[in-house]
């Protein structure tokens, strides 16, 4: 591992319902799972309180990483992930 606090990065297993969603959203913008989940993630800001967001984090040693401190994201960003 090549993590400074060796720490592991968690890798979800999905529910089913989360898979079967995932995937035909896939495939309605023609990209792969990984990068429609990717959008997902840049889109989350627009949608949840950063405030509460970054009171529950338990982690503060990537804030400077982390989308939640970006606000929305730029739309050529997203544009860009799924090209």
């Amino acid at each position: 591992m090549n993590n400074t606090n060796n720490k592991r990065s968690y890798t979800p297993q999905f529910s089913r319902m989360a898979t079967i969603a995932v995937r035909r959203l896939a495939w309605a913008i023609s990209r792969n799972m990984v990068k429609t989940v990717d959008a997902i993630i840049l889109l989350l800001p627009r949608l949840l309180d950063k405030s509460a967001v970054c009171t529950a984090c338990q982690d503060n040693t990537v804030c400077k990483y982390c989308v939640f401190n970006y606000g929305d994201v730029p739309p050529q960003e997203l544009v860009d992930l799924l090209n």
